[in-house]
C-alpha cells in the first residue's frame, strides 16, 4: 500500500483541536515533564514530587493544579495526605513517548533501549520471536 492509495483522517472539530493544544501546552514545561514523568508509574504527594523533582512544594503544587485542570493528573486523598497519578492510560502512553522520542535525538543508543531508566526495555530485533 502506498500513501496514494490510503484514506487522509477527517480533520478534528475545532473544540478537539483547543483540548490537545493545551495538552501540549502543558507538555511545554520542564516542571510539568518531570512532575509528569515522575508520576508514570506511581502515585506521589505533592512533599514526595517536590522533593523528586527538586523545586519547592508551593511550585510544584501550582503546577499540579494547571495538571489537573488539563485532566493529565488525578487526585487521592488518604487522610491529610493528597496523593496525585496521571488520569488514565492514555496520559501515561503520551508522557512515555515523548520522552522516549526525546531520547531518540541524542547521540547513541536511548536509555529506554538499554533499558537505563525505562519504563520497559524493549526487544531487540532478533530477540522478539525468541522464547
Amino acid at each position: 500500500m502506498n500513501a496514494d492509495s490510503q484514506e487522509m483522517r477527517p480533520p478534528l472539530a475545532e473544540d478537539q483541536v483547543g483540548l490537545v493544544v493545551e495538552v501540549f501546552r502543558m507538555l511545554a514545561d520542564p516542571t510539568r515533564v518531570q512532575v509528569l514523568w515522575a508520576l508514570v508509574d506511581r502515585e506521589l504527594s505533592v512533599t514526595d514530587l517536590a522533593g523528586h523533582v527538586r523545586k519547592p512544594a508551593s511550585s510544584v503544587s501550582q503546577h499540579l493544579a494547571k495538571l489537573r485542570m488539563a485532566r493529565l493528573v488525578n487526585t487521592r486523598r488518604s487522610g491529610t495526605t493528597i496523593y496525585y497519578r496521571l488520569e488514565n492510560e492514555h496520559v501515561r502512553q503520551l508522557v512515555v513517548d515523548a520522552v522516549y522520542n526525546a531520547e531518540h535525538a541524542g547521540p547513541g543508543v536511548p536509555a529506554h533501549h538499554r533499558g537505563v531508566g525505562a519504563v520497559r526495555e524493549l526487544p531487540r530485533p532478533n530477540e522478539a520471536g525468541a522464547s
